[in-house]
This record gives C-alpha cells, structure tokens and sequence, in this order.
C-alpha cells in the first residue's frame, strides 16, 4: 500500500473512496454551519448540499469512530469518520480512524482512498504522521496468504501547497506501523517456527537491513562469558539459548563514513534490551492450561527492539544505538532448572530460583551485566515480566519503573505522542527487601503482592550504575479484543513509543550533550571481564553488591 500527500488545492474528487475526518460539534447547537474546505466545498456542490446538510444535522457529530456513509449518484462513496471533540483530540485518534477508513475501503475492494482530516489543533506534520500510521496499521493482518490487493494507494489530502515536509512525516509514519507490524508478526509466529536460533536468524537479516553490525553468542560462549542465568533458563529445552547483540553506530555502518563514526563511538548512545522468550511453559513451576498456547507471545520485547532497528534507516538517529536480545525457551524434562537451584549471573550474583516462571528476570539479569560493557548514556529494557502488570493496570497501559526522573519524562512525553501508552509504578528499596535469601544473594520470586515493583526492583540490581528504565509490557502485548488498528493477538506494542522517544532524543541532541559530557568528567568505567568476574565467590559478590 502506497501512502502520499497532496494538497487540498490541487486534490481531485476522482477518487474510489473519500473520507472526510470531522471533529465533534456542539450538541447544543446541531443546526450550525461547518466550515468547508475548497475540496469539500465543491464536493458538496457535487451533492446538491447533501454534505453540508449532513453535517448540520443532528445525525452526524463527528463522536469519536462514528461513521456515515454518503452514497452520490456520480463518483464513489464518502466517508465521514468523527474524531471526537476538537479540544480533546489526540494523534491517536487520527491513528484509529485513519485505520477505519483503509478497512472500509478494502470491504468495498476500493483501490484508491483518500484521506481529509478537519482542523485540528495538533500541527499538520504530526497530523500526517499519525495518518500515515494509522493506515498502514489497519491494513495489516498477520497470516494473510497474499498481500491484500486494496487498498492500493491511500492520499493524505492536507491544506497549503508546502507538501514535502508533510511527505517526509508520512514516510516516518509508515515506517514507525511497519516496525509495530514486524513486532506483531514476530509475536503471532507458531512457537515451533521461531525458537532461539530462528529469532537470532530473523536478527540478522534485520540488522543486514537496518545497517548495524550483530553477534550471536551460543551456548559455548555463554558458557565461557558465564551467562549462567540465561543458561539455566534454556537448559530445560533442545533449542539451546541465543544471545544477540546489535550495534548500529550513527548513520549505519554501510558506508565508509558510518564505519568510522562506529569506531568512534564505541561508547555512548542508547541500550534496547528485549526479554526473547519464545515460549514459556512455565518450566518446573508450570503454567495453567488455560491460556498456554499465547505464552509465544513472550518474545514481544526482543520483537519490539528489533521492530525499532527495522526503523532505524528512515530515523538516522546521530548516536549508537545498541540492542541486545537473551533469548531461551523455557521448557520442563530432565535438564530443566528448578525450585531451590542457585545459579551464577553474568556480575557474579547468586540468585536462589524459588519459580522457574520467573524466568524472564533472569535472562534481563544476564543482559543488564553485558550491557555495561557497552557503556551506553542510557538503557531501556521492554519485557513481557509479569502478570501482575496486567492486575494493576489492565491492558490499558504499560508499566513504567525507573528512578531516573529526565527519563520517565522523556518516555512518559514520547508514550503520549505514540499513544503507546505507560504508566509509572513504585521502584524502591522496600520491595527489594521482598527478595532476600539464606542461600544467595537473592531470590527470583517473592510472594504475589506488588509483583510488578518486586521484579522491577530485581532488575535494579543488576542495572546499577546505569541510567535506566523498566517497561513491564506484559499487559499491553497481547490483545484480546480488536480494534481498527489493532487485531487480536501481538500488538508489537513498545516499538512506536522507542522510535518516538528515540526521535525527540535525536532532535534535542541528548545523547550527543550527554555523551560529551561524560567524557570530559571521566573515562568509560572499567568494567571487570565477565568470564573473571563469573568466578567470583557467592561471598565475594555478597560484599561488593548492595543487598537486594
């Protein structure tokens, strides 16, 4: 589906399908006249008045995803799609009736669609932006035989003839829904045709694409690296574990420039990492019946961050950005770690396994102590934790944990433009006391009250010294109703929200300031080897880590 810009002016009303967007009118006043663009005006004329008369009456206000259809004895349909008031509008709605009109037009196999939104308080780039993805959202749907044939082009119709910038947020837009729809098309893969090795092949081939270098470390290096939380959590299955690591430097690496600026930045930038579980039975701890067949649906973090290196090409973000994938599937049989094992993170922690469903924290524990390798500006990790994220907050929002104040405003202000939506949960040091062992240095798992924050306060340990920042998206990675542009199933949620916050931070020049800036007060931090610091004694790492 192609998606373009054309100026109210110059629009032609020979169109297959076109779709007025209205803002919602007064309902003390029903009889008011609506203002009429030049298109709509000689629309109306094409009517006899039937529009203008629809819009006056009381049978159209423009509520939010109300439809009327207008059916005129020469030319195609018209569509009329409310957008709810005018004061209260939100890119996301645009997104949602954006995503209405391409379904519309694909029932009635209609080729060429055009979109016309009303005024709007929000600014026309953001405007074609939120368009662009709705459209291509709506016209997404996973396990389709063969592309669907409509609708072929959709136009955005905006006023003023300036178009190129509008075109560029269009673009932008397309990329950021087919980012969220290669998510959503990871997460809805049978469990038996994405296993570890399959992911990290999927890995490659978008890092080929998105211009960043990978490594794929097996079992031998993760063994030799002494990733023993990663470990155990794939021991249990044949598909032996995968760990990737992507890194694409400024401007991509395809070119002589890009590579340079790669070396150059060896250090800084941002860290994405994905919990890539893909499938989770629970292991020894294991799941209900109910509901066990959506548990592929765990890898929605590492489909996030790899839905967002897809993007990465039309973003050019100027700093590194680094995404790092623990991937195992969780399986019970005789090799399977179990309640009671005490097992060896990557830093050297000891961490005493009380439920093996908690396995997601683990792999995160492996990835935050490599990450420090890395040393990133920042760190996000997206993951599908827990349920008791889902308890909180229904399917509604994501929870947001991070102690990092900037940074919960950077990405709280980048979720409501997306329209991804989080929320921000407690992190503190009374829901780590939930953790303490008499064997290690930690539990994984403490009792079901304040979930959420107790595994959120897990990872804190092991993302110390860190800027970072914890998205528990486990409520809002599976659908379970449809809307526009959401079908059931995997929502690819999170991918929208990093490009977002990626590309506020790319025009405040944030990661740039902060990385100059660390360098003139210090060196990178020395971090220890991690095949060294893995032989550390229990009692050894007990006196140099915090308690959790």
């Amino acid at each position: 589906m192609e998606v373009v810009v054309r100026s109210v002016r110059e629009a032609s009303l020979e169109v297959g399908l076109l779709v007025l967007l209205e803002t919602e009118r007064a309902t003390s006043d029903p009889r008011a006249s609506a203002t009429l663009d030049p298109l709509a005006r000689r629309l109306d004329e094409r009517l006899g008045g039937w529009l203008s008369s629809l819009l006056r009456s009381a049978s159209f206000r423009g509520r939010a995803q109300e439809t009327a259809m207008l059916h005129p004895p020469a030319g195609g349909p018209v569509l009329l799609i409310g957008l709810g008031p005018r004061e209260a509008l939100r890119a996301d709605h645009l997104r949602v009736a954006a995503a209405i009109a391409v379904r519309r037009a694909r029932d009635l196999a209609i080729a060429r669609t055009a979109l016309r939104p009303s005024a709007t308080r929000l600014e026309w780039p953001a405007v074609a932006q939120a368009l662009a993805e709705g459209a291509a959202l709506g016209a997404h749907r996973y396990g389709a035989k063969t592309p669907d044939r409509f609708p072929e082009r959709v136009e955005l119709r905006v006023p003023g003839a300036a178009t190129a910038p509008l075109a560029a947020a269009a673009r932008r837009g397309v990329a950021w829904a087919r980012a969220t729809t290669l998510a959503r098309d990871l997460a809805n893969t049978p469990p038996n045709d994405l296993v570890p090795a399959d992911l990290a092949a999927r890995a490659r081939t978008i890092a080929a694409r998105s211009g960043a270098r990978i490594r794929v470390l097996g079992e031998r290096e993760l063994r030799q690296l002494g990733m023993g939380a990663l470990l155990a959590v794939g021991q249990g299955s044949q598909n032996p574990p995968r760990f990737m690591v992507l890194d694409r430097p400024p401007g991509g690496s395809r070119t002589r420039a890009g590579r340079a600026a790669g070396r150059r930045a060896a250090t800084g930038g941002v860290a994405l990492i994905g919990k890539g579980v893909t499938f989770d039975t629970g292991g020894i701890s294991l799941k209900p019946r109910e509901g066990m067949q959506r548990m592929k649906y765990d890898l929605s973090g590492a489909a996030a961050v790899l839905g967002v290196f897809s993007a990465l090409p039309e973003l050019d973000p100027p700093f590194r950005v680094v995404g790092l994938i623990p991937s195992a599937e969780n399986m019970p049989g005789g090799r399977a770690f179990k309640p009671g094992d005490v097992v060896r993170a990557l830093d050297g922690t000891t961490i005493e396994v009380t439920n093996t469903d908690a396995e997601g924290r683990l792999l995160l524990a492996d990835a935050l102590a490599f990450t420090r390798r890395e040393a990133p500006e920042v760190v996000v990790d997206l993951a599908t934790l827990t349920g008791s994220v889902r308890l909180t907050l229904g399917g509604h929002a994501a929870g947001l944990f991070t102690a990092d104040e900037p940074l919960a405003r950077e990405l709280l202000r980048a979720s409501e433009v997306s329209g991804e939506r989080l929320w921000r949960l407690p992190l503190g040091d009374e829901y780590a006391e939930a953790l303490r062992s008499d064997v290690a240095d930690l539990v994984n798992s403490a009792g079901p009250e304040g979930g959420a924050s107790i595994a959120a306060s897990f990872l804190a340990r092991f993302a110390r010294g860190m800027r970072w920042a914890h998205l528990d998206i486990a409520s809002t990675a599976w659908a379970f109703q449809e809307r526009p542009h959401e079908p059931r199933g995997g929502t690819g949620f999170g991918a929208r929200l990093v490009l977002e916050w990626l590309s506020e931070r790319a025009a405040s020049g944030i990661s740039r300031r902060g990385a100059a800036s660390r360098a003139a007060r210090r060196a990178p931090p020395s971090t220890p080897r991690p095949g060294s610091r893995a032989r550390t004694s229990a009692r050894g790492s007990r006196t140099t880590a915090p308690r959790g």
